[in-house]
């Protein structure tokens, strides 16, 4: 048993430091999530191994409905539809399908973007960081924080952040980046005949070369 002062860490490291396909895939995972390092996404590995490990604990079970074991699987499952990781209806087979992802969309900093309160999940970060952000009446300052599902309708600016007003510099970004959105109403036809991939040949050459035009906007 350690010093109570000196914690041990709650997240397990990867047992080999030099793995080339776990690299590109932790890198991958903290760019799409704006994540200052790796801790977070170790953290997001370890809870999924330990709630994975309890689910097939119960899965291995011959029987879970009743006793002691049916109240742990009724815990764990309304655990976890309250973190917003499973659905109200999800069964035990349904955790084993969770990925570390899963649980970094919950984080605030994710949540933040989602709820298109910034521009990109780097910002989201930023906004947290310096107290520009709330969960109600709460200033939350810490872009790890697990958001419940009751309290994933709360996320808003601080009261007293410039945000709240509309002409601010950011706003107007936001806004920028949802009305240049454009989204298909019709359905694309599967069927691709010879003579329309010819026509479609033919605009491409006829079409003004990507050097030839200068793009306005954009997102940052």
């Amino acid at each position: 048993m350690g010093h109570p002062k000196f914690a041990r860490p709650k997240y397990d490291t990867p047992p080999h430091p030099w793995k080339a396909d776990r690299i590109e895939e932790e890198h991958a995972i903290r760019d799409n999530h704006g994540l200052k390092n790796m801790t977070e996404i170790w953290k997001a590995k370890s809870a999924l191994r330990r709630i994975r490990g309890q689910a097939m604990k119960l899965i291995g079970r011959v029987d879970t409905s009743e006793g002691h074991y049916s109240r742990e699987k009724d815990a764990l499952l309304v655990s976890l539809n309250r973190r917003g990781l499973i659905a109200s209806d999800a069964i035990l087979d349904d955790i084993l399908s969770l990925s570390a992802e899963d649980f970094l969309n919950r984080r605030l900093q994710a949540q933040v973007y989602y709820k298109g309160l910034a521009c990109s999940m780097k910002q989201a970060r930023q906004l947290v960081t310096h107290g520009q952000i709330c969960i109600g009446d709460q200033k939350v300052t810490i872009p790890s924080y697990p958001v419940s599902r009751d309290e994933e309708e709360n996320i808003r600016y601080h009261p007293r952040s410039k945000l709240n007003d509309e002409s601010h510099v950011i706003r107007q970004t936001i806004m920028g980046v949802r009305e240049s959105a454009e989204y298909a109403e019709d359905e694309v036809d599967p069927e691709f005949t010879n003579t329309e991939a010819a026509t479609v040949n033919e605009s491409a050459t006829e079409a003004p070369k990507a050097e030839d035009t200068v793009t306005e906007g954009g997102d940052e």
